[in-house]
């Protein structure tokens, strides 16, 4: 018997006992089922770093 359990912070797991599962579940783990729609995740954290240009070498004309 195999029992689906997720965690807000360690994510998902499956017990393969019911004193397993009994014991997670008195850690902060939930019961699921494939079948239980999961919620919407949030969204992405927005990458705000400023990009970093690199600077072009200045060009030296030959003299001739």
């Amino acid at each position: 018997m195999n029992i689906y359990l997720q965690h807000p912070t360690h994510g998902t797991k499956v017990a393969t006992m019911e004193l397993e599962a009994v014991a997670d579940e008195q850690n902060g783990w939930v019961r699921y089922t494939h079948d239980t729609p999961s919620a919407p995740e949030e969204a992405a954290p927005a990458n705000e770093l400023e990009v970093k240009r690199r600077r072009s070498r200045p060009t030296v004309e030959a003299a001739a």
